[in-house]
């Protein structure tokens, strides 16, 4: 056989090209991240679906912390994400706490917090102390 048969792999004439990151149905650029590993010279050799994977990884967290951000900015009655949504919504979930437990998200704040000793105590102690306290 000559090999120009009508079969098998290769391109078509007529074809148009298809982005790997399509092919895969992701929208996170796969042949981006696989210029950065080759470029990072993390390995002497990148396969063929480590960027592709790690592109579904990586769109995967990003769309998590942004449904949690989303959610949190439309409890603050905001329709835009801010840092400190991000920071709410990544202290609030606890594997992506654990996570980012070493990140610092500027003007993120921090978690509103009042310690169980400092509240004021409830029952009749609470009000036989602060009848005993008048004069």
């Amino acid at each position: 056989m000559s090999g120009k048969g009508k079969g098998g792999r290769g391109k078509k004439a007529g074809g148009k090209n298809v982005s790997r990151s399509a092919k895969a149905g992701l929208q996170f650029p796969v042949g981006r991240i696989a210029r950065y590993l080759k470029q990072g010279r993390y390995a002497k050799r990148v396969g063929s679906g480590a960027p592709v994977y790690l592109a579904a990884v990586l769109e995967y967290l990003c769309a998590e912390v942004l449904e949690l951000a989303g959610n949190a900015a439309r409890d603050h009655k905001k329709s835009r994400i801010v840092p400190r949504h991000l920071q709410l919504a990544i202290r609030n979930d606890e594997e992506l706490n654990k996570y980012m437990q070493n990140v610092t998200i500027s003007m993120g704040g921090v978690l509103p917090n009042i310690h169980n000793v400092l509240l004021p105590k409830k029952g009749k102690k609470a009000k036989e102390a602060a009848a005993s306290q008048e004069y």
